[in-house]
């Protein structure tokens, strides 16, 4: 596998990476396993690393670890992660998925992250699992690098209440087939339009939507 050459990883298993990359819509159109059982395995083994990491070199208390924590293990994060490596140039994808760009779907890349850990650690154990997140999700971290995972609802938010002002957001437009939905959403502060977002999920679209109101009106909330 290209991959496994790509990221210097020795096996005589290369059947368990490529159930880490294949997505359910191969797997029901050609009648094999999905990533879903590794991704579970693999969420766990990267909680526990990114906690370990944390707890030994940050002198904080548990709520703030745990916010922190929550920036580098999530769906917005673990996208980035995968991205970075390449690994959703080799996702296994069903016809419709991949006609519908499902190589860059932010859930099922960040999902196919999770799963190759869960390959590794299988494969050849926790050591090696933790020392595939520390190359590839701890630099992110030591380099203070989540601005692409900024919760832009909540600093609105905190902006907003300063001066105890009206937040609203509110999806205006749904379009697309089921499995493949565009939502546009849109922010106001007292009943104003102050920015649109559009995604394929109405959670990101209203994320986008408040980074819209930062970046254009900041001066004028």
């Amino acid at each position: 596998m290209e991959i496994l050459e790509k990221l210097k990883i020795k096996t005589n298993n290369e059947k368990i990476y490529k159930t880490a990359l294949t997505h359910t819509s191969f797997a029901n159109e050609h009648g094999c396993e999905s990533y879903e059982r590794l991704e579970y395995l693999g969420d766990a083994v990267l909680e526990l690393v990114m906690s370990e990491y944390l707890y030994l070199n940050f002198d904080y208390k548990e709520g703030e670890m745990t916010k922190l924590r929550a920036h580098y293990v999530c769906e917005d994060a673990n996208y980035e992660y995968a991205l970075k490596l390449g690994l959703n140039n080799e996702i296994r994808l069903g016809n419709g998925e991949q006609a519908h760009g499902g190589k860059y779907r932010k859930a099922i890349v960040a999902d196919i992250y999770e799963a190759f850990i869960g390959a590794i650690f299988l494969d050849k154990g926790f050591e090696e699992a933790k020392k595939f997140i520390y190359e590839s999700a701890i630099p992110f971290v030591k380099n203070n690098s989540f601005e692409f995972i900024k919760d832009y609802k909540s600093e609105l938010q905190e902006l907003v209440q300063t001066d105890k002002r009206s937040l609203e957001y509110k999806i205006i437009n749904e379009e697309g087939p089921a499995h493949d939905k565009t939502f546009t959403a849109v922010v106001k502060i007292d009943n104003i339009l102050y920015g649109t977002g559009v995604s394929h999920s109405k959670k990101e679209a209203e994320q986008l939507a408040a980074k819209d109101a930062l970046l254009k009106s900041v001066n004028k909330i």
